[in-house]
């Protein structure tokens, strides 16, 4: 993917007066980081939205903020759902050669054999794992490959995700990411069973109550 580079600039209106920025169709949004003073800036409500639906919580973006070109990282944005626009957004800063944890999405990529050889459901139970990198080694996804679960119960880990040198993964390594089994498929089954019992069931006690009053006339 293409380097994301957003214009910005420095806004003093703050409070309740943003709103007419937004109706200008300008975004207000925020920049800060453990050596870059909060800064309260201004961008291009169209141009931002665009870029920023193509990024991860783990692409490092440029905002060149008034001449100033700055390496950060999306930490947070507020949408307005009524208008499916977004309201606000927060910009990590990063410094250079200096390493950050980010929460990295995970790209599951391939098929998994067990699915069609025993008719296995495939479960993920993670879609994103924690690393730490300098901003120039982070990645913006890490792929995980289905293809190596052949069988059913065998399971992809954390510690089984490949990450190139210069990060180091955060999350528990023992967790499991993937598997294929059968358990989901059998409790559908179980749960169909006590249905069918519970529906038949009350017709059965009413036809033997019909049947005594019967034989009491």
């Amino acid at each position: 993917m293409s380097e994301v580079v957003l214009q910005a600039q420095k806004r003093t209106v703050t409070g309740r007066k943003v709103g007419a920025l937004r109706r200008e169709g300008k975004l207000p949004a925020v920049m800060y980081g453990s050596d870059f003073e909060s800064t309260p800036i201004l961008l291009d409500l169209h141009e931002t939205s665009l870029a920023l639906r193509s990024v991860s919580s783990s692409t490092v973006i440029i905002i060149d903020l008034e001449g100033e070109k700055l390496s950060c990282l999306v930490q947070d944005q507020q949408i307005d759902y009524l208008r499916n626009q977004m309201k606000h957004c927060d910009f990590r800063v990063l410094t250079a050669g200096v390493a950050i944890s980010a929460m990295v999405p995970l790209n599951f990529v391939g098929e998994a054999p067990a699915v069609d050889s025993f008719g296995g459901v495939l479960m993920t139970t993670l879609n994103e794992i924690e690393v730490e990198a300098k901003p120039n080694d982070l990645p913006a996804s890490l792929d995980v490959d289905l293809s190596v679960l052949t069988d059913l119960g065998v399971n992809i880990l954390v510690s089984d995700i490949v990450v190139k040198d210069g990060v180091t993964v955060l999350s528990d390594p023992d967790v499991m990411v993937a598997t294929v089994t059968v358990q989901a498929m059998e409790e559908e089954a179980e749960e169909d069973e006590v249905l069918f019992d519970e529906e038949i069931e009350p017709e059965v006690i009413e036809k033997g109550k019909q049947d005594d009053e019967d034989f009491e006339d």
